[in-house]
């Protein structure tokens, strides 16, 4: 029995949820059954109310916004909780195409893929703008280097994971997951794939960031962060070396002039130089710190992933000891009804 679970993080999307819903499937080919799963990430108007009215199964309510990261981890840890073996996450906006999510599943069903990306043709996307274009064009080209996955679409929130991949993934980012989970897959090795997917323009501004220089530092920040926390050694040695470098110029300087009888107008070089140098030989001692602080942190995750498996495999025995119990009550005949037999053969 394969359980698919589709997630739609909200923010006041009590009008355009609707749609959303309507156009979602019912039914695809490998999949045994369909729920959906609503966060409302502490909506001010009756975004749970529409959801519920709208027949969804499932509902996380913030009493107040945690912002998207928050509401799409604790959407995963809800569709996990409720057996789901595969979940898709898209957005309430109608920016995707419901029908598209069966492209989605598929590579995850064969077993070729942990993670596949619904790719919007970034490059000739006729509701994106020129400059849009060249951005998410940019920011993909960066995240392919940091992640070391062939995603030409790292921003896009329409995504299908299995359920081992979302046991593996742990946001940390408090902006958006979608970076942040790239990378953290591609430097855990899972098989990550993009799938061409359609999209249509909204009508409404993204209300996940308010303009765009913003969000640029806020995704420059997650990208750095998920990236020195998944190699600080190569980042801060590397940063390391260079500043070591860059003071080793004008050390060299200094002996140039010294050697040449000039070196007592340029001790402002020596000084310079040493400053530098000290700061380099700094920062790669603390890269070999934090890749210390990395391994330890991989432990943690591996025990967090065989506890997750633990609880699934205690919560699946419970389930099946649930239905035997149930079972052996349909065929047990009632203590009233074996004391009624007794009189009755007596």
């Amino acid at each position: 029995m394969t359980k698919l679970i589709i997630q739609i993080p909200c923010l006041n999307e009590a009008e355009s949820l609707p749609a959303t819903i309507a156009k979602l499937p019912r039914a695809i080919a490998g999949v045994d059954t369909i729920e959906l799963l609503v966060i409302d990430d502490g909506s001010s108007d009756d975004t749970a109310g529409v959801a519920a009215r709208w027949g969804v199964q499932h509902i996380v309510t913030h009493r107040c916004n945690q912002g998207l990261a928050a509401a799409f981890q604790n959407g995963v840890r809800r569709a996990l909780a409720e057996g789901a073996d595969i979940i898709v996450n898209t957005d309430a906006d109608g920016q995707y195409e419901g029908e598209d999510i069966a492209k989605l599943v598929a590579p995850v069903l064969a077993g070729k893929a942990d993670i596949v990306v619904g790719d919007r043709g970034v490059a000739d996307n006729a509701y994106f703008g020129p400059v849009k274009r060249r951005l998410q064009r940019l920011g993909s080209f960066i995240v392919r280097k940091l992640s070391g996955t062939d995603i030409t679409d790292a921003v896009s929130g329409f995504r299908a994971f299995s359920r081992d991949a979302a046991q593996r993934i742990t946001i940390t980012t408090e902006f958006s997951y979608t970076t942040d989970m790239l990378i953290q897959a591609g430097r855990k090795r899972m098989a990550v794939i993009g799938v061409p997917i359609r999209t249509h323009q909204t009508m409404r501004p993204s209300r996940l960031f308010k303009s765009v220089p913003k969000f640029i530092m806020n995704q420059g920040v997650t990208m750095v962060r998920a990236y020195t926390t998944y190699k600080p050694l190569r980042a801060f040695a590397g940063a390391g070396m260079l500043v070591a470098a860059t003071g080793a110029l004008p050390i060299l300087r200094f002996g140039w002039f010294y050697l040449n009888g000039q070196g007592d107008g340029h001790i402002q070089s020596l000084v310079i130089g040493g400053a530098l140098l000290v700061i380099g030989v700094l920062l790669c001692i603390l890269g070999v710190l934090a890749d210390l602080v990395s391994s330890n942190r991989k432990l943690i995750e591996a025990n967090l992933l065989e506890l997750r498996q633990l609880r699934d495999r205690f919560e699946n025995l419970s389930q099946g000891q649930s239905r035997d119990d149930e079972a052996k009550a349909e065929i047990t005949p009632s203590n009233a009804e074996t004391t009624s037999l007794k009189r009755r053969e007596g």
